[in-house]
């Protein structure tokens, strides 16, 4: 995750994947969305690290003004010992921010469901290419 392997899409664009996730680090993601590309910024507000019980890396972002919604979404990956598991963990909430986002809600409702799925296959895919 803080090589943003869950951004790597083909309709979404991470605006310095090189740059590791930290507290106040601003991320700008260029999605594509009803044939325009919009911009949104977020903050890194936290950074999660833990070994006992289970290890564990998260981070969290919250929008900025002028992004299309209002809220914050967590990305977490854990490894349970226990039964070599591994689970990706996507929590967000948000509500329209912008008078286009708040136009077209059940679009952006469907995109960020979309995203979700998106996100998941892009890490499995990730995941994939570390063991070959």
């Amino acid at each position: 995750m803080q090589d943003w392997q869950h951004f790597r899409l083909n309709w979404v664009s991470l605006h310095h994947p090189d740059a590791l996730p930290e507290p106040g680090q601003t991320v700008a993601i260029l999605a594509h969305a009803l044939g325009l590309w919009v911009l949104n910024a977020s903050r890194v507000v936290y950074v999660l690290e833990e070994t006992e019980p289970v290890q564990r890396y998260a981070f969290a972002y919250g929008t900025l003004p002028e992004h299309a919604e209002c809220g914050e979404e967590r990305f977490q990956v854990e490894w349970r010992a226990d039964d070599d598991s591994v689970w990706y963990d996507l929590y967000a909430f948000s509500r329209p921010q912008q008078l286009l986002s708040k136009i077209a809600y059940p679009y952006v409702r469907r995109k960020q469901k979309q995203f979700a799925r998106d996100s998941l296959q892009a890490m499995k895919a990730a995941v994939g290419k570390d063991k070959k």
